[in-house]
């Protein structure tokens, strides 16, 4: 959640500050997704990262592109990638790479992934699966079917997040190789905008109403960003508002 700030006599700064209170007590007790599943989840829903490799033209030193990318039935990361890329020529040598997914580039406090592991080639028994995961994802790319491309999958060896920066509630962490392979993806995850669209545009005074019941927050502005799947039924909403002044 975010809020907007004035200033002003010292009365209205204590009220602020009580308001902030009453924000970060709810938010440290709000549901949400176990974090494993929160990083499963953006990553599967997510089509473009940043990609380090070793550089052999440049002695080793890390070298970065933005690549495209899809998740298979595992979760691991597919990338199809050219002969004739330089990125491409650093994981054929050395296959270590990372690649990182942020949620929200321009916004610093949101979750930002990071798998580490190894780009593979993808067996000839798995290429058709490969291809169909990529290409529902990117169903323009039609180039993957040209000579010099070819699929790599990045084998997670470690998934790192971090999430909250520069806020009272910094999260990180880190999960292996089997905890990542295993977690579940939050099904509701897919149907987060139209819905969160449909209420801001139609519904937005009653989920302004909802978040000052469930907060004691006075709130001018409503807009929902979005929602989770937290238990068997519950779905909670992550708000964004202004104060009402």
């Amino acid at each position: 959640m975010a809020a907007s700030s004035t200033q002003g006599s010292p009365a209205a700064h204590d009220t602020h500050h009580d308001i902030f209170q009453l924000i970060h007590h709810h938010q440290e007790k709000a549901a949400r997704l176990p974090p494993i599943e929160e990083v499963k989840t953006l990553l599967h829903h997510s089509s473009r990262g940043f990609l380090s490799t070793f550089s052999q033209k440049y002695q080793g030193y890390p070298s970065g592109s933005m690549i495209d990318f899809a998740c298979d039935a595992y979760g691991s990361p597919i990338i199809a990638v050219s002969n004739l890329a330089l990125h491409t020529k650093d994981l054929l040598a050395n296959s270590r790479c990372s690649l990182l997914v942020a949620k929200d580039p321009d916004d610093r406090t949101d979750l930002i992934i990071t798998v580490q592991g190894d780009a593979l080639p993808v067996s000839e028994s798995n290429l058709e699966a490969v291809r169909t995961a990529y290409t529902t994802k990117h169903p323009h790319a039609f180039w993957v079917d040209f000579g010099d491309f070819q699929f790599l999958r990045i084998e997670p060896k470690v998934v790192t997040y971090v999430s909250d920066v520069a806020t009272a509630l910094f999260r990180s962490g880190e999960f292996s190789e089997d905890e990542f392979r295993t977690a579940k993806v939050d099904p509701i995850y897919q149907f987060s905008k139209p819905i969160a669209s449909h209420m801001n545009k139609d519904h937005s005074e009653d989920t302004k109403l909802i978040v000052q019941h469930y907060t004691s927050v006075p709130v001018a502005v409503m807009h929902l960003h979005g929602l989770i799947f937290a238990g068997r039924w519950l779905m909670v909403v992550a708000a964004l508002f202004l104060l009402d002044h």
